[in-house]
């Protein structure tokens, strides 16, 4: 009887940790795991930062480093991606029209003011006649180049359009710059080849540039082109995905962008 009473005090404790190890596995199962693709600066540095107390809340973050925009937007159209976090509003809106996707933005996170590059000259005033600009190559950023130009006195624009400017739509050029279409990835690289570059602050931060203090002429902090999480509408309401947001746009968040990048990545929460 004592050796059969052994048995079942054995078998039921082994069932209470055979419960408690099913109860660990289902806590664990709840961690949601999300794959985005980011720009290596800011958004990739950011995300990292955070990334523990959104772990916190259930949520693990994948994060892969794009390579390419285009491609990122497919990715997550197509669902290898749960989001992404590099673009602004109008290059998402110009890759859904010509990739047709349908991608949404989720919510608005930081401005990276615009500017203008060089090797070879300390002042915009000094850019000589004929000089070769590089800027990039894309319909939205190309516009947005040369607005910058134009709005610091360099060029004049027709101004019957609103946007998407190309170089047709240049009414006047006295120094007849040359403007050429370089694949965003590559401007800071092209300030071997050319008087100056436009480039986005994320490449600029990247190739060892501080905007603020290095640009000849930068966007103010009214731009327009703020960056963005982007998801399919499918995802747009996921609560793991809103988990990110929360913190992206947390008092922590804004702490980080204004001590790390000095006032070359502006938040807009």
């Amino acid at each position: 009887m004592r050796k059969l009473w052994v048995l079942l005090v054995g078998a039921f404790v082994m069932s209470v940790l055979a419960g408690c190890a099913e109860s660990g596995e289902a806590s664990k199962d709840d961690t949601v795991t999300l794959k985005v693709g980011a720009a290596s600066v800011p958004h990739a540095e950011v995300l990292e930062y955070l990334s523990d107390d959104i772990a916190n809340e259930g949520v693990k973050l994948e994060i892969s480093i794009l390579k390419d925009a285009v491609q990122t937007n497919q990715q997550t159209a197509d669902g290898e991606l749960d989001f992404n976090y590099f673009q602004h509003i109008p290059f998402l809106e110009q890759t859904n029209k010509e990739s047709n996707l349908d991608l949404v933005s989720v919510g608005g996170i930081h401005i990276e003011p615009f500017g203008v590059y060089s090797k070879t000259i300390d002042s915009i005033n000094d850019l000589p006649q004929n000089a070769e600009v590089a800027v990039p190559n894309d319909v939205v950023n190309f516009s947005r180049a040369l607005l910058l130009f134009e709005s610091n006195g360099l060029i004049e624009l027709d101004d019957a359009k609103k946007n998407d400017f190309t170089i047709e739509d240049i009414t006047k050029n006295e120094k007849n710059i040359q403007f050429i279409g370089v694949d965003s990835l590559l401007l800071v690289r092209s300030l071997d080849d050319v008087v100056a570059s436009a480039i986005n602050t994320n490449y600029a931060l990247e190739g060892g540039y501080n905007p603020i203090e290095d640009a000849l002429i930068i966007e103010g902090p009214e731009s327009p082109y703020v960056n963005i999480i982007a998801t399919t509408k499918e995802k747009e309401d996921d609560a793991a995905i809103q988990i990110v947001v929360k913190w992206l746009t947390s008092d922590k968040a804004r702490k980080f962008f204004e001590e790390h990048y000095k006032g070359a990545v502006v938040p807009v929460f």
